[in-house]
C-alpha cells in the first residue's frame, strides 16, 4: 500500500506554465491524509511561494523545497544544505556578466534577485509570486544559500545549457528545471533526498511510496522509488529514468484513492 505521495510541481501539477494548482488537488490531498497517505510537494521553489500555492491544505501535507535543499513539515524543518559562500559568488557574479541571464539566490526566508529586466521583476514577485529582496550588489547576499537559479527568457537551450555546465558542473550539480531555468544545487542535495527524509519520519520504504516528476532535476526522485511516474511530455531521458508514464497527476491520484492506497489495482 502507497504511504507517501511526492509530487513536483512546475510541468507537472502546474503545467502550461500555470501559476495556480487546479482547485481539484486540495480535496485529493486531504483525502490522502485521511488514508493515512502523506502528500509531499516536490519542488525547486521556495518554501514560501510553495505555502502560498498550497495554503488551503498546509496542514494536511510536506514539503521538499529548493530541489532538496530544505525539507519541512508542520513548519518544522526536517534538515537544510547550503552551499559554499565562494561558490555561490563566483556563479553570481558569471549570471551577471552573461547577457541575458538573469539569477536568483535562495535563502531561507527570501529569493535575492537583482533584476536587469522589468520582465525579470515582474516574472518573481507578480507571476510567480516569490518572496524576494532586490539587492543592489552582490556584496549584500551574505546569508547561507541553499540554491542558485539562472533564468535566460528565450529558454534553455542546449548551448545554453553546456555553457553552465561547463562552468560548474565540476563543483556542484547543475540541472534544468524548466523551460527557462537552470538550477545550481551542492552535491548530494537533490528531491531524492527529501523523500528519503520523509521515509525515515513515517517508518516506511521505497516500495511504499508514488513520485511525479518531469525534469531532469527529478530524476534522483524519479529512480528512488518503485512506483515513479514521469510526465507525458517529459525529455526521453526523464522518461527513461521512471518506471510508468502518465499525463496528469490529478486522475491517477483519484484512482489510487478509489483503490484505497493499493496501486496494484491501478497500474
Amino acid at each position: 500500500m502507497i504511504k507517501l505521495v511526492a509530487s513536483d510541481l512546475d510541468g507537472t501539477l502546474l503545467l502550461d506554465g500555470a501559476q495556480q494548482l487546479p482547485d481539484g488537488i486540495f480535496p485529493l490531498i486531504r483525502r490522502l491524509k485521511e488514508m493515512g497517505i502523506l502528500f509531499v510537494a516536490a519542488s525547486g521553489r521556495q518554501y514560501a511561494n510553495m505555502k502560498h500555492l498550497f495554503e488551503p491544505v498546509l496542514s494536511d501535507m510536506a514539503f521538499i523545497c529548493e530541489n532538496g535543499a530544505i525539507a519541512i513539515q508542520d513548519e518544522k524543518i526536517l534538515y537544510r544544505d547550503s552551499f559554499d559562500s565562494a561558490l555561490v559568488q563566483e556563479i553570481l557574479g558569471a549570471v551577471c556578466e552573461k547577457e541575458g541571464a538573469e539569477f536568483s539566490c535562495s535563502t531561507k526566508d527570501y529569493y535575492y534577485i537583482m533584476p536587469k529586466t522589468a520582465h525579470y521583476e515582474d516574472l518573481m514577485t507578480k507571476v510567480m509570486k516569490s518572496n524576494c529582496k532586490i539587492a543592489g550588489s552582490l556584496d549584500e547576499i551574505v546569508e547561507p544559500c541553499m540554491k542558485m537559479a539562472v533564468y535566460e527568457r528565450d529558454g534553455m537551450h542546449e548551448d545554453a545549457i553546456r555553457y553552465w555546465q561547463e562552468r560548474f558542473a565540476d563543483r556542484c550539480t547543475v540541472v534544468t528545471s524548466g523551460f527557462a531555468w537552470v538550477d545550481f544545487i551542492p552535491f548530494g542535495t537533490n528531491k531524492a533526498k527529501g523523500v528519503r527524509k520523509f521515509q525515515e519520519v513515517l517508518g516506511i520504504t521505497p516500495d511504499e511510496c508514488l513520485v511525479f516528476g518531469d525534469e531532469y532535476n527529478d530524476i534522483d526522485m524519479l529512480k528512488s522509488v518503485k512506483y515513479s511516474f514521469a510526465m507525458s511530455h517529459s525529455k526521453p531521458g526523464v522518461r527513461e529514468a521512471a518506471n510508468y508514464e502518465t499525463e496528469r497527476v490529478e486522475p491517477f491520484l483519484e484512482k489510487l484513492i478509489e483503490a484505497g492506497g493499493m496501486i496494484e489495482e491501478v497500474i
